[in-house]
């Protein structure tokens, strides 16, 4: 088997020196079973990144499920077909009674692309706000509404971008009420310039826990008041479920925690445990005047074999209760991070919900002066000790842990153990 260098060497000339790798020195996985992963050594580590395996690394179910269907037949949806039906009427039974109708697609980019279509041709405008330190995909479209790459710039005329609420790093002098209205205030401005621009308001592009923004600890009453505000406003509210949804945080849905329901969600990534299928729901009038005005048809989307593998994710998710086995195990997690905060001075903060955990690493508490060297060097040796995990946040310094939904407290008490070891080695 070729060495890491040689594979390295490859990879540049075809893919481009600076197409992105983790790590300072990268692993060469080879096989992935369960919330574990194994290099070409055979080492195995734990994997607390990846939330696309939601029931875990090739799940025999889920592939079983696949190279059945596959095997009996595989067709584009401009034929009838049950297995497609069954599961689109399973996954909107899942949402507010409101949110009746799918669309499918292929990926998370994909699905964030028509619901800006959506938003679009409903409202008659063209102008979406999004906060300053977002990303939503990598089509033309959702990198026009994705700041994080470009350094809080927003580069096309049509998209406003305003600061994500965080109590934890919030203005001086602002809290409660408050603080919400400070958020606001920037979200009514950004309104009124592209009301003012002449391209007007379609609506409000969110995801629905900010985990790009580094999972900040948002005011309660910030997504009731900014949705409603939005609507006065007459645009729609879109949230983005690709990272949050099927589970991630205890709730089916990341916006159940927020206490809204949206006028459009996106789905993608963990729905189908890794392979590529994604979706759109929404308001039935909202679908079918896109549907009149629009026509829309992907010849992968929503295939038989995809939605045979979502159904089968579904039926773990339900089964094996991994909803609830994400709250318990990371209530856990959390618990065991804020006595490591009470040992380690460089725990600024622990945040998240259910599998979705944040840990904001700070060289001084007080002035909460973001660490992000120490993060990375941090994750680099938390992966040289058997644990893969990752840093977001607006200054990098963020531990991001979110693993497929199957761990247990063993695996989380030791991802503890090997975070304090290497903490304390800092």
């Amino acid at each position: 088997m070729a060495d890491i260098d040689t594979l390295l060497a490859r990879r540049a000339k075809l893919l481009g020196a600076k197409a992105p790798l983790f790590y300072d020195r990268p692993l060469h996985i080879v096989r992935g079973e369960g919330v574990w992963l194994y290099d070409a050594d055979g080492r195995r580590y734990l994997d607390a990144y990846n939330n696309v395996p939601v029931v875990g690394h090739c799940h025999p179910e889920v592939v079983d499920a696949l190279a059945r269907q596959a095997a009996t037949l595989n067709v584009h949806t401009r034929y009838l077909h049950e297995t497609i039906l069954d599961y689109g009427e399973r996954l909107v039974a899942k949402f507010d009674a409101s949110l009746s109708m799918v669309m499918f697609v292929c990926t998370g980019s994909e699905a964030n692309d028509q619901a800006l279509r959506i938003a679009r041709t409903h409202t008659g405008k063209q102008g979406m706000v999004v906060t300053n330190l977002t990303y939503h995909g990598n089509t033309t479209a959702v990198d026009a509404v994705s700041p994080l790459f470009y350094g809080r710039d927003v580069i096309n005329p049509e998209v406003r971008s305003i600061p994500y609420p965080d109590r934890y790093r919030a203005p001086p002098g602002l809290e409660g009420r408050a603080l919400t209205d400070h958020y606001l205030a920037a979200l009514e401005r950004a309104i009124a310039s592209l009301e003012e621009s002449g391209v007007g308001f379609a609506g409000l592009l969110l995801c629905s826990i900010f985990a790009n923004e580094g999972l900040p600890d948002v005011p309660a009453d910030f997504m009731p008041r900014a949705l409603e505000l939005t609507h006065r406003a007459g645009g729609l509210f879109i949230a983005d479920e690709v990272q949050a949804g099927f589970g991630r945080t205890g709730r089916m849905w990341g916006h159940e925690i927020m206490g809204v329901v949206p006028d459009i969600v996106t789905l993608g990534k963990p729905m189908g445990n890794g392979h590529p299928i994604a979706a759109v729901v929404t308001r039935a009038e909202l679908l079918e005047e896109f549907r009149e005005r629009v026509f829309f048809f992907n010849t992968f989307a929503g295939n038989p074999v995809s939605c045979a593998v979502a159904a089968k994710v579904l039926d773990i998710l339900e089964r094996d209760r991994l909803m609830e086995n994400a709250k318990r195990v990371g209530d856990h997690l959390r618990a065991g991070l804020a006595r490591l905060a009470a040992k380690h001075a460089i725990i600024g903060d622990v945040r998240g919900q259910g599998l979705w955990v944040g840990i904001e690493l700070v060289g001084d508490r007080v002035a909460k002066t973001p660490a992000a060297s120490e993060a990375q060097r941090v994750v680099n040796e938390m992966k040289a000790r058997g644990v893969l995990m990752g840093r977001i946040g607006e200054f990098d310094n963020v531990l991001k842990i979110r693993p497929p939904l199957p761990i247990g407290t063993a695996e989380a008490d030791f991802l503890l153990d090997t975070l304090d070891g290497v903490l304390a080695a800092l």
